[in-house]
């Protein structure tokens, strides 16, 4: 059997980064034939030595793809990739699935998939969860809602890149909405591990050590656990960057208003997220708000081993 004969079909992906390309990486490990767009050629070079094919534009991503995989950052993007210049949405083949990633609100998810549908393609509503790490481990949890047959074209590329998928129910902005909760919990969780460890610092403590003792301890969150050794390292290289939370803590906002719902503890955290940003470090790593309190309070974190 020839290497072409094993391959299980063309997938695309669109967006290579953190998380697009260790989707990218699993699908090519599961037998895909994977074609990869980037506006980082670097990115797409990565891809290519993984075993991945270049693809110019998300169109060229597209063509003769079963299921195109869109990892981007918003709603605006996404459409963007679908519908502008040298888009996926008329290059991908008619009945193949288009896989939305990005966190959008629910609305901006149907809107988008009732256009797909008009050009006889399918959207699944497709949120993923995980990391860096679980998305180059090809195992994601993804929040997937959309109809029947988007999903079925779209389970056996899903199940290269997750080890979770939920199926949400029949209609795109279902799972949008779960997101958004996730999104809420994370957004929250993050910003009170960074005020609790920076308290901590404050109160002089070893770090490490508090590390240790609420990792084993009823205050432990997963977000705590896998965020403050960013903080002991020093290192805030953007594995999910504050501007990420300032994004979707600002639409949980705007759900909220739209559903006359108040959310108080999210909206300081997003008031926290949006003072780091403003104080410059926007596009380092969300654990960044450890850093906002420690400049605030005049409290030494940990710096960074050269």
């Amino acid at each position: 059997m020839t290497l072409e004969e094993t391959k299980k079909g063309r997938v695309g992906v669109v967006g290579l980064g953190a998380m697009g390309f260790g989707m990218a990486a699993s699908l090519v490990r599961a037998g895909f034939e994977v074609a990869g767009f980037d506006l980082s050629a670097e990115a797409v070079e990565r891809l290519v030595a993984a075993g991945g094919r270049a693809a110019a534009t998300p169109a060229a991503a597209a063509e003769g793809a079963d299921a195109l995989f869109s990892v981007v950052v918003n709603a605006a993007q996404t459409e963007d990739v679908l519908f502008g210049a040298e888009g996926a949405a008329a290059a991908l083949p008619e009945g193949a699935v288009f896989v939305s990633c990005a966190t959008m609100a629910p609305e901006a998810a149907r809107a988008l998939a009732a256009r797909v549908a008009a050009m006889r393609r399918h959207y699944l509503d497709a949120p993923i969860s995980g990391g860096a790490k679980k998305a180059a481990e090809g195992a994601l949890t993804v929040l997937a809602s959309g109809t029947p047959a988007a999903m079925t074209r779209a389970r056996p590329a899903l199940a290269a890149v997750a080890a979770t998928v939920h199926e949400l129910g029949d209609e795109a902005g279902t799972a949008a909405a779960f997101k958004m909760v996730n999104q809420l919990l994370a957004g929250v969780h993050i910003a009170a591990a960074c005020e609790a460890i920076t308290f901590a610092a404050r109160l002089g403590l070893d770090i490490r050590k508090v590390y240790e003792v609420i990792t084993g301890a009823a205050g432990n969150s997963w977000m705590f656990e896998n965020r403050v050794p960013h903080i002991l390292e020093g290192d805030y290289t953007p594995l999910s960057a504050v501007n990420i939370f300032t994004k979707d803590l600002g639409i949980v906002m705007d759900m909220s208003r739209a559903s006359n719902f108040p959310v108080p503890v999210a909206a300081t955290a997003l008031q926290l997220f949006t003072m780091t940003s403003a104080a410059g470090m926007g596009r380092d790593d969300d654990s960044s708000v450890a850093r906002f309190y420690a400049q605030t309070a005049g409290v030494t974190l940990p710096a960074k081993k050269s």
